[in-house]
């Protein structure tokens, strides 16, 4: 099992804002646009030594 099959990342829309969450725990930042919450969950499953 590779690292990043423990890091999953879905984006959850609450209201008008669009969060990333990881399977991992970890959680992004509140943004009003989707792209910028799917960039957040990418740049945290690349990121070495990410929590």
């Amino acid at each position: 099992m590779t690292e990043q099959d423990h890091h999953r990342t879905t984006t959850v829309e609450q209201g008008r804002f669009c969060l990333a969450h990881c399977t991992c725990g970890w959680r992004g930042p509140a943004r009003r646009a989707r792209s910028m919450a799917r960039a957040d969950a990418e740049a945290h499953v690349s990121a070495p030594g990410r929590t």
